[in-house]
C-alpha cells in the first residue's frame, strides 16, 4: 500500500475509524465541557478576573499604582497620630508605619517571613537609609515587647521621617 496524502486523508475520514473513535470523542468532549464550565465558574464567582481588570484599568487611567489612595489614607492617619500629644498614639504611629513598610515590601515581591528578612534582601543602593530602618524597626519591636518603653514626640517624628524617606525612595507614597 502506497502512503501518500490522499490515502492518509481517506483513512482518517473512513467511517470504520470514525466509529472506533466515537467513544473517545465523547469522552474528551465531556472533559472539555467540564473544564469550560469550571473556568466560567472561576471567572464569575471569584471576581479574580474582575479585580485584575479593575487594577489594570485604574493604574492606566490614573497613572498611579493601584491601592495608592488607600496607602495615602493610612499614611495620613499615621501623621495625624503624631499631633495628638499622646504617647500611645506615637507608639501606634510607629507600629502602623512599620506594618505599612512590611506589607509594601511583600507586595513588591521581597521574600522572607519577617520584615528583617525582607530588609536583608535589600542593599543600601535600593534603600539608602537601610540602617535607620533597622534602628526604627528595633524601636518598634521594643514598643511591642516592653510595655514600659517610653517614646517621645521627637523620637516618634524621627522614626516616621525614616519611614517616609523609605516610602518615597520606594515610590510607595504618591
Amino acid at each position: 500500500m502506497e502512503l501518500n496524502l490522499d490515502s492518509i486523508i481517506s483513512l482518517l475520514l473512513s467511517s470504520d475509524l470514525q466509529e472506533e473513535l466515537f467513544a473517545m470523542k465523547v469522552f474528551f468532549f465531556g472533559i472539555s465541557m467540564a473544564m469550560l464550565i469550571s473556568l466560567i465558574f472561576f471567572i464569575l464567582k471569584t471576581h479574580y478576573m474582575q479585580w485584575l481588570f479593575m487594577q489594570d484599568y485604574w493604574e492606566f487611567s490614573t497613572f498611579r499604582p493601584f491601592g495608592a489612595k488607600r496607602i495615602n489614607r493610612i499614611w495620613n492617619k499615621v501623621l495625624k497620630r503624631l499631633e495628638t500629644g499622646l504617647e500611645s498614639d506615637y507608639k501606634t504611629a510607629v507600629i502602623e508605619a512599620d506594618n505599612m513598610l512590611d506589607n509594601s515590601l511583600k507586595r513588591m515581591g521581597y521574600l522572607g517571613q519577617t520584615l528583617e528578612e525582607r530588609l536583608g534582601k535589600m542593599t543600601s543602593t535600593t534603600l539608602p537609609n537601610l540602617e535607620d530602618i533597622y534602628s526604627v524597626h528595633k524601636m518598634r519591636n521594643s514598643i511591642m515587647q516592653e510595655p514600659t518603653f517610653r517614646l517621645t514626640l521627637d523620637e516618634a517624628r524621627w522614626a516616621i521621617s525614616v519611614y517616609e524617606k523609605a516610602f518615597n525612595v520606594l515610590q510607595i507614597l504618591t
